[in-house]
């Protein structure tokens, strides 16, 4: 895929100097994969060198999709990672490529490769100047048009071929073709037709699924870009093995990639799979028991727990690695345990969330929304009841006295009839608690019996 967050383009789209990617301005190194696919890190850039070091004049130039080939620097030109360069090919003419890594890691890059330093003869010519960067980019535009009168060429002459991608040289005198096909096919009538059509040298390069995969690029089932088009150079065989100790599905559909082939990210667990399932015994599939027999029907492999159930019975029963292979002895010594009880397992108790800062504004929950809502709701709604029920305790008599009241503020003669009454029931409330107090004292001063 190009660099789609930089800006830059495409893969190999570069400035008017030829210095940096266009709109990148990082140098190639802007960390989205289709500007820097197989990039190194040079972490000996800020380090000072002996006064004494003569520089590694072998340097590691890229070039479209994962190619990548090393070169003689024999006149010395002070390089950069990103620049621009005009190599020697395989054949004539120049080709134009990015530098990738210089200095003494390009000997480090030359050993983990097995290439050997004498072995590097084809060299750097130049930095590539402004002529050279249009040629280039002329050739590149040219790519996607190419590709598609080639694919109809090979349709007219019936070639069971997919033409995948077109790789131009940089002086736009060769063009690499790349297909893939089942089996063998004759294009030498494909090449002359494209030669006429084209007038530039041809060559035919056949590749497979996973490499055409990786040139192309693509988003895979995980969301992430295809992890052929990022960093995975060596396409290692995956078989429908690696599903089964996962515990996968052995659904095509799931377990395959957009090259047709099973996903390369099913091996990345292998191993963590396989050190787990030493523990667990693979040749246990039943258990006799004297209520029956109890058949193998999960295994959690990383728990360490196997799950077996009764013919028709509709619970599963859990059984630890070690409880299995105690039974599976007695079993192997002609005894027949009891029956296998089913333990439903307890629930946890979800433990209160303590953050380790102040939440103010409750933004860590996404329902807080709608808590608030609810909230609301309720709020509205209880004053409703509260009316509701003052209304129905009330009696009758209020309705009167609320009428009276309403015609006290328009009558004045009702107003001082209302004061008068108010005047006569306080009258006999201080009679009431003046005959209680008295009949209190009474009651003291009376003598006891016991007393006597």
């Amino acid at each position: 895929m190009g660099c789609g967050s930089c800006s830059s383009g495409g893969c190999g789209s570069s400035s008017k100097l030829g210095t940096v990617p266009a709109g990148c301005n990082n140098n190639g190194s802007c960390m989205t994969s289709g500007c820097n696919k197989l990039d190194v890190y040079d972490w000996l850039s800020d380090m000072d060198l002996p006064s004494n070091y003569k520089p590694f004049d072998i340097v590691e130039v890229r070039f479209k999709g994962s190619r990548k080939d090393f070169y003689v620097n024999k006149d010395n030109i002070y390089l950069e990672m990103g620049e621009m360069v005009a190599v020697e090919p395989s054949t004539g003419g120049y080709d134009i490529g990015h530098v990738s890594l210089t200095g003494e890691l390009v000997r480090l890059q030359l050993k983990k490769n097995n290439v050997s330093p004498e072995s590097v003869v084809k060299k750097i010519y130049r930095k590539a100047n402004e002529a050279d960067v249009a040629k280039f980019n002329a050739a590149k535009d040219l790519e996607w048009e190419t590709m598609h009168r080639a694919r109809k060429l090979a349709l007219d002459l019936g070639l069971s071929m997919k033409i995948s991608d077109v790789d131009y040289q940089g002086d736009k005198t060769k063009a690499t073709f790349y297909y893939t096909a089942d089996g063998r096919v004759d294009f030498r009538e494909l090449i002359k037709r494209m030669a006429e059509a084209f007038r530039i040298r041809i060559e035919m390069r056949q590749i497979g699924m996973r490499q055409e995969a990786s040139r192309l690029g693509g988003i895979g089932s995980c969301g992430r870009e295809l992890c052929c088009s990022t960093w995975l150079t060596d396409f290692k065989t995956v078989s429908t093995s690696a599903a089964r100790y996962q515990n996968l599905s052995l659904n095509t559909l799931k377990l395959a990639g957009q090259c047709g082939k099973l996903k390369c990210c099913l091996n990345y667990e292998l191993d963590s799979y396989m050190d787990a399932l030493k523990d667990i015994p693979n040749d246990v599939d039943r258990i006799e028991t004297l209520s029956g027999v109890a058949y193998l029907q999960k295994t959690d492999i990383f728990k360490k727990t196997m799950w077996f159930s009764y013919p028709g019975a509709e619970n599963w029963i859990p059984l630890t690695v070690a409880k299995v292979k105690e039974l599976v002895a007695q079993n192997k010594g002609g005894v027949k345990p009891e029956a296998l009880e089913y333990t439903p397992q307890q629930t946890e108790t979800k433990k209160p969330i303590v953050f380790d800062y102040e939440n103010v504004v409750g933004q860590d929950s996404l329902t807080r929304l709608d808590d608030r809502n609810k909230k609301k709701k309720k709020k509205k709604s209880k004053p409703k009841q509260s009316n509701n029920r003052q209304e129905n305790n009330t009696p009758a008599s209020n309705g009167n006295q609320g009428k009276a009241a309403s015609k006290d503020k328009h009558d004045p003669t009702a107003a001082i009839a209302e004061q008068s009454n108010a005047a006569k029931g306080g009258e006999q409330r201080k009679k009431r608690r003046f005959n209680n107090n008295r009949n209190r004292n009474k009651n003291d001063q009376k003598p006891n019996k016991g007393s006597e």
